[in-house]
């Protein structure tokens, strides 16, 4: 009789999990599928994110004219253009970055509601796939 010793391992569903994952950072971009689950999520995020980004700039803006208007009237910048003139300049200025900053809720409210419309087919159609 022959003894043949062989040594056979399996791994547990958790190395085999974390094989899988590594694998799918090494595989080719065509072989990567975002499950819906992941692709759901990224395209809720997305719509927030943009909002953020587009009222903080906006926001941001305002601030800095506001700052500009405010130099204006309390450095000596405005000694150059004269009191009076610079005076009016610095208001103005402060006037149109008050009016900024409080545009930073409306530009995010509106571009959620915007986007929101945008990828809503898109939305549906993966709850409607998960939801099955």
């Amino acid at each position: 009789m022959e003894n043949k010793e062989s040594f056979n391992y399996t791994y547990s569903a958790k190395e085999q999990e974390e094989i899988k994952n590594i694998r799918k950072k090494y595989s080719q971009p065509s072989e990567q599928e975002e499950d819906k689950m992941a692709q759901l999520r990224r395209l809720d995020a997305g719509v927030y994110s943009k909002a953020t980004a587009a009222s903080i700039a906006v926001g941001v803006i305002g601030a800095l004219i506001m700052g500009a208007g405010m130099s204006i009237i309390m450095t000596d910048i405005g000694a150059f253009l004269g009191t009076v003139f610079s005076i009016i300049v610095g208001i103005s200025l402060g006037i149109i970055g008050i009016v900024l900053v409080c545009l930073a809720y409306p530009v995010y409210s509106r571009t959620i509601t915007r986007e929101r419309a945008r990828i809503a087919p898109e939305i549906l159609r993966l709850t409607d796939e998960l939801m099955k």
